[in-house]
């Protein structure tokens, strides 16, 4: 259950310092809408209040300490002429890319988040999130890192060639989105982000060899976290759905606040190597543990990771990734309720 001075806890982590308590957390808003069942994920993602509606709602039934205002990874790039399609309860997705060159770059808009496409709508939502619980719950926003963007704008397989072919057009669209993201973001800020969820999961290591991300997407990546970290006075919450502890390790020089694991790594070695020098969150499997698990397994499992993570001052208890919207009601109170049980220092 959100809880006064959880956003306290928050900052605890972030600083490595030890909180009142483990929050708990789950990447769940598929599952959150399909359990309130007054809507379907294409109407929910369009409308401001009918997000805090189904958000609100959802805190308050399973005992979140956060809302995550992700809802999709299509808001920023409708409104520069990328074509999206989602329908009922399938998520809008990216699917026609612009063309690969330099004029695509220098035609870009200069867009505004307060006003282009469904930019404003999430702005409300965190509005309304902040204005109700005011510090006794974490409201996390949303946006993709840049390289990420890239591949959302041109497609994965381009944003992957680039890195290989032709890096300065890669950094000249990089460094766009950079520029966006400071001022989407602390639009963020502003409404009442507490925190932002940095998707860079087109970064995934085992796409992205270590040398290459350290070369040509850690430098801008830097700069925006630097940004926010510092300037916007806003926590960074990197997901690379990341599992391999050496390309977690790369990313310790973002100093992001807190880094989610994916579900296939080993938590205990993550959570030993990082001990002292960043913060983490994860890594229950939301597929074959809290989707296709039986509830027993699920509390075995959530368990298993509060007991490697306790003695890390750093930790915050979450799924390794989005949580399918047909996870049985049960299986997410019983992975809440485990959670929330051992969160006690």
């Amino acid at each position: 259950m959100a809880y006064k001075g959880v956003v306290d806890d928050f900052r605890a982590i972030r600083e490595l310092r030890k909180p009142k308590r483990i929050p708990c957390v789950a990447c769940s808003e598929e599952f959150d809408v399909k359990w309130y069942g007054k809507y379907n994920y294409e109407e929910f993602c369009q409308d401001g209040n009918k997000i805090f509606e189904v958000l609100k709602a959802s805190v308050d039934e399973f005992g979140y300490d956060w809302a995550w205002v992700q809802i999709d990874d299509c808001f920023e790039f409708e409104p520069i002429g990328v074509k999206v399609k989602g329908e009922g309860n399938l998520l809008r997705a990216t699917y026609g890319y612009l063309p690969v060159n330099h004029d695509t770059i220098r035609n870009l808009p200069v867009m505004d988040p307060l006003s282009n496409g469904r930019m404003p709508e999430k702005l409300k939502a965190i509005r309304l999130l902040k204005n109700h619980y005011q510090d006794s719950l974490l409201i996390c926003g949303s946006c993709a890192a840049p390289f990420s963007a890239v591949g959302l704008m041109w497609s994965i397989q381009e944003s992957m060639l680039l890195l290989l072919t032709n890096p300065k057009l890669l950094y000249e669209a990089m460094e766009y989105w950079l520029e966006f993201y400071k001022r989407y973001i602390k639009a963020q800020r502003d409404s009442g982000a507490d925190a932002i969820w940095l998707g860079d999961c087109n970064a995934y290591g085992n796409m992205v060899p270590v040398q290459l991300y350290t070369e040509h997407i850690l430098p801008l990546t830097k700069i925006l976290v630097e940004y926010c970290e510092k300037e916007l006075g806003i926590m960074i919450w990197l997901h690379n759905s990341e599992t391999n502890l050496e390309n977690i390790i790369s990313h310790l020089p973002l100093e992001a606040s807190f880094e989610n694991i994916g579900p296939a790594a080993d938590i205990k070695a993550v959570s030993d190597s990082l001990r002292g020098k960043a913060a983490i969150s994860g890594n229950l499997d939301p597929l074959e543990v809290l989707w296709k698990g039986t509830p027993e397994l699920i509390e075995r499992e959530t368990s298993r990771i509060i007991s490697a993570c306790r003695n890390n001052p750093g930790y915050i208890f979450n799924t390794g990734e989005m949580n399918p919207r047909d996870v049985p009601e049960e299986n997410m109170r019983r992975m809440m309720d485990t959670a929330r049980r051992l969160s006690e220092y």
